[in-house]
């Protein structure tokens, strides 16, 4: 039997797991091979373009709208800590120095897309229209809130807006994301799916399920990591060893980007570009965007057990998302000392409207408690449903009933 000439140098692995070639001297691949993943970024601090090829060429009208969507957002995050300190509501989150992240993703979405949050991207919401209204009724749970008072403050949802309701969990809706990517896929609609989740639940078991099955499945996915530095109280050096959040993306066989996240044109631009591959490739992406959480984590966190004041004031006062916009107008004459008191004096009146409104509000019915799980209404729940009035019948006394809706 005459056998081929073989050449050992020029043979290639077989194995279907991977794509390599054969070497012959043993060395563990180093985790820090390389610099650092870059930032991407369009503005320097006092907002002025570093590339102008990279400006994105937005609107006077729309930069405006940019910035009083990120500064009515500061000011309802403002009035509703202080209103939890008072004891009015029971939980707040803040969303100060991550109001760019937010902004500048929601702008390049379109409205048909579905966002899937976390629980700090009011202000995704809020650049899709969703009115000051319901941000209050959803925080008092009050009858006019969409979710009829049965969660946590600051877990919003609107159908209408394609934005899913927010769960605590952390990380559960990344793998939801992926399937409902997935179908969008089947239906093919030209729409993408938007996830964001912070550095810290990328930590969790369903960022991998997540990030996995939006690989193979091949999903028009926009993974959108908040990286703000702290998970919610954890720095990330004791999080993770690796290069942050974007170096995983290739693991995954996803496309990745790192961008400055106090930078809203960096923003939009990444994201503005991630969609349209999103749904021209079928493909999912990663983008982490590097920013700073000022605020407590919640009203429930007091920072400064593990950080500076030092610290939150460079990022609040040197290097924040609204300031850096604000310095991009200011140059080009677009905004001035005028137009930033009178807005700021409008905007504060339009979020004590709403505040003030949502206070007054009844709270909803109490049957409410036991509907909307199922289309037909089981035996054991209606039995629990007539224990429950017959002990509020029998200690009426008892219960505010004139607080509610009837």
């Amino acid at each position: 039997m005459h056998q081929q000439p073989f050449d050992s140098l020029t043979e290639k692995p077989q194995f279907p797991g991977a794509s390599a070639d054969f070497v012959d001297h043993l060395e563990f691949i180093q985790p820090n091979v390389i610099a650092g993943i870059p930032v991407y970024r369009v503005m320097d601090r006092q907002g002025q373009i570093m590339n102008t090829s990279e400006d994105p060429q937005i609107p006077k009208e729309e930069v405006l709208n940019f910035y009083e969507k990120m500064t009515l957002l500061n000011t309802m995050d403002r009035i509703m800590y202080e209103s939890q300190r008072q004891g009015r509501i029971s939980f707040y989150m803040t969303n100060y120095g991550e109001e760019g992240t937010h902004v500048g993703s929601a702008a390049a979405l379109d409205p048909s897309d579905v966002v899937f949050g976390q629980y700090r991207e009011a202000g995704v919401l809020m650049y899709r229209g969703f009115p000051l209204d319901l941000f209050m009724a959803q925080c008092y749970a009050n009858m006019d809130d969409l979710g009829k008072g049965r969660q946590m403050p600051v877990h919003y949802g609107s159908k209408d807006h394609n934005f899913v309701t927010i769960s605590s969990p952390l990380a559960t809706q990344i793998p939801q994301a992926a399937g409902t990517a997935y179908a969008i896929k089947r239906e093919n609609t030209n729409r993408v799916v938007i996830c964001y989740f912070g550095e810290g639940a990328a930590s969790e078991g369903d960022a991998h399920a997540g990030f996995n099955f939006a690989a193979t499945l091949e999903c028009p996915i926009i993974f959108f990591c908040r990286n703000n530095g702290y998970a919610i109280s954890t720095p990330t050096h004791e999080q993770y060893r690796g290069d942050g959040i974007a170096a995983r993306g290739p693991g995954y066989g996803m496309m990745s980007i790192r961008v400055d996240g106090n930078d809203v044109f960096a923003v939009y631009n990444a994201t503005k570009e991630a969609r349209r591959r999103a749904i021209a490739e079928n493909q999912p992406f990663l983008i982490e965007a590097m920013t700073y959480r000022i605020g407590h984590h919640s009203t429930s966190d007091d920072s400064s057990a593990y950080r500076s004041v030092d610290e939150v004031n460079y990022w609040d006062k040197q290097d924040h998302p609204i300031s850096r916009l604000r310095h991009y107008m200011t140059s080009r004459g677009w905004w001035g000392e005028d137009e930033e008191r009178a807005w700021r004096k409008q905007s504060r009146k339009l979020v004590m409207e709403a505040f003030e409104k949502a206070e007054r509000r009844l709270k909803p019915r109490p049957e409410l408690l036991f509907t909307d799980v199922y289309e037909e209404m089981p035996v054991h729940l209606g039995k629990q449903q007539d224990g429950f009035w017959r002990h509020m019948q029998q200690y009426r006394e008892h219960y505010p009933f004139d607080l509610y809706d009837k």
